[in-house]
């Protein structure tokens, strides 16, 4: 039997327009745990939960008192054709509110929990919508992978501190990539495998996902060690752009100065005091048919290629290019 992609629910999620997943409270409080200093004071806005199921708005509001939170937010989008999302039926959707503890028992309990309802269907790019983020200081949910650069291109329009997941490869989207290029958006803690709740409580296959954020972390400010020599041996050029190959992050040399192609996983290790990041291979590659005679290549998308002997060459997937900073 063919072994199926990992990412396999999250691909036809995309395809079907279907991003029911629902992020586990585990996950959440392992990376919430990095940030509590950024919340005193704020207010919350979960645009893309459940509010009635969502892990999201439930951590938050146990953790109100303790993070010194002024506001708490939750809004789901609610369709029209009630079965696509079981759980939340159809019909106009609803917004949950929560200003903390009333009555001294440090639980969140239904009576201060304030249910508010929506003329419209709760679509994070509704007008009620945007009328609450515009209210909200930090945004933290899991938006829909399908409408990723949507949702990320509203945040920044609306100059909001956000912390949310999203695939791994939407670093590869140009309007993703442009932004962490422009150190307006970086990676969080977490870079990896993460498994989701799914409709009718079956945890999904694990996904290759990560935390995207513009709230300062520790790990931006952590130099990568560097002690390997260059030398061309091991560090060939491509054929097609003026770069040397650094297949591992870990091997990136420490007494080379010029560009380098280093693997996408890079971005995670990336500290922008310590690298510039130039680009992409899909940006930057020149093509191939301009540097060797068809055939002696296997076509396809922009990307960097190295000579693979007797006159041939091997495609690469897609590299970064960066470059050291030096004093």
């Amino acid at each position: 039997m063919a072994r199926k992609p990992k990412n396999q629910n999250l691909q036809q999620a995309r395809r079907e327009k279907n991003d029911e997943f629902y992020t586990q409270l585990t996950d959440i409080e392992l990376e919430l745990r990095h940030y509590w200093r950024y919340f005193k004071g704020k207010v919350v806005y979960c645009n893309c939960d459940d509010p009635y199921i969502s892990s999201f708005f439930r951590y938050f509001s146990l953790q109100f008192e303790h993070l010194g939170l002024r506001w708490l937010i939750a809004t789901c989008y609610k369709n029209q054709d009630a079965g696509q999302f079981s759980h939340n039926g159809s019909g106009p959707g609803v917004y949950l509110e929560y200003a903390g503890d009333k009555n001294g028992n440090c639980v969140p309990d239904v009576d201060e929990i304030g249910v508010r309802p929506l003329s419209g269907d709760g679509d994070f790019r509704s007008d009620e919508s945007i009328e609450l983020l515009k209210q909200a200081d930090i945004v933290v949910t899991n938006p829909p992978f399908s409408l990723f650069r949507e949702y990320v291109a509203q945040l920044v329009e609306y100059k909001k501190k956000f912390l949310i997941i999203g695939s791994l490869n939407a670093i590869k989207y140009k309007e993703i990539f442009k932004l962490i290029v422009a150190d307006k958006l970086w990676l969080g803690y977490h870079v990896g495998n993460m498994s989701f709740v799914q409709p009718g409580g079956a945890t999904s296959t694990p996904q290759r996902v990560c935390w995207y954020t513009n709230l300062p972390t520790r790990k931006r400010n952590e130099e990568l060690i560097l002690y390997k020599k260059y030398t061309p041996e091991e560090y060939p050029t491509y054929a097609n752009y003026n770069a040397i190959e650094v297949s591992k992050t870990k091997d990136i040399p420490i007494d080379y100065n010029g560009l380098m192609g280093v693997p996408i996983s890079f971005i995670d290790k990336y500290n922008p005091k310590q690298f510039e990041i130039i680009g992409s291979s899909g940006q930057l590659g020149q093509s191939m048919s301009e540097v060797a005679p068809k055939g002696a290549y296997v076509a396809g998308g922009p990307c960097f290629y190295l000579a693979n002997g007797g006159g041939t060459y091997r495609r690469l997937y897609e590299r970064l290019v960066i470059k050291r900073r030096t004093a």
